[in-house]
């Protein structure tokens, strides 16, 4: 056994003990520094963002992600949409040149929405057989930023209010896709019921009133057959929160809101099958 007392043992010790916990701050100031100030900064920096912004986001100060930007909400609070159907926006529509659509398309819109209106992913909308004056409505609102997304709302406001007739008269003439038989399933009685009938009780009216095609509806309201379920059901959950809010007098917002995310999954289901 060794013959040094332990108090000498306990001095020896003492370095190594001072070193050892050094070590640790240095390796826990290192690792805040990177993932605090070092890492956000360079990432806030590819993303836009000012480096301030981008350490208070990564402490949890202020909202959203040091590696992106935030999306800014645009829309104001009253009117929710600026399109009124007046004399002079009518005769835009009339004079709207597809074929001057169709070149626009090509260079801006085919890479989401396809150059038949057929989307080539769940969360863009088709916009085959729309009407022009939906698809006009909605890249007017995301021009003037009453309703908004990260790209549309750039997209729309580089694009001249005939440019954008021009793109309603194209899509609008493409042919509506045929739906996949195998998704042809019958709805359940209480979904159709919805469609044809509305909920009275609640003050419900029919979606087909409005969204399908001839109904007579408003002339902004877009045909929701054959529409990609994944779409139809962001939406109504949108409307539903409030998110979204360019539908003219908040129809939707109010409709939505009194459906169950049930119905909601259903409804989409329903119009994704392709019915009319």
């Amino acid at each position: 056994m060794s013959d040094t007392p332990a108090s000498e043992l306990h001095e020896l010790d003492r370095p190594w003990r001072i070193w050892a916990s050094v070590a640790v701050m240095v390796i826990l100031l290192i690792g805040i520094l990177l993932g605090v100030i070092i890492i956000p900064v360079v990432q806030g920096r590819n993303a836009g963002l000012d480096a301030y912004t981008a350490i208070c986001r990564a402490l949890g100060i202020i909202p959203g992600s040091p590696a992106r930007q935030q999306i800014v909400d645009r829309t104001p609070p009253t009117p929710v949409s600026q399109v009124t159907w007046t004399a002079d926006v009518l005769q835009i529509l009339a004079n709207a040149n597809p074929e001057r659509g169709r070149a626009k398309v090509l260079e801006v819109c085919v890479s989401c929405h396809g150059e038949q209106g057929v989307s080539i992913a769940p969360e863009f909308p088709h916009l085959a057989g729309q009407s022009g004056a939906a698809i006009y409505k909605q890249l007017h609102d995301y021009r003037t930023g009453s309703r908004t997304h990260q790209l549309m709302t750039d997209l729309a406001k580089a694009l001249e209010e005939p440019a954008i007739a021009d793109v309603a008269a194209y899509y609008a003439a493409q042919p509506k896709r045929n739906p996949n038989l195998a998704t042809l399933a019958e709805s359940p009685k209480p979904i159709v019921r919805l469609v044809e009938l509305g909920d009275p009780s609640r003050n419900i009216p029919p979606c087909a009133s409005c969204h399908r095609p001839g109904s007579g509806g408003p002339i902004e309201t877009p045909i929701l057959s054959e529409q990609g379920r994944d779409y139809i059901v962001l939406q109504m959950k949108m409307y539903a929160s409030g998110e979204r809010r360019n539908d003219v007098y908040g129809r939707m917002r109010t409709i939505a809101a009194k459906l169950t995310p049930a119905e909601i999954d259903g409804l989409a289901a329903y119009y994704r099958a392709g019915f009319r």
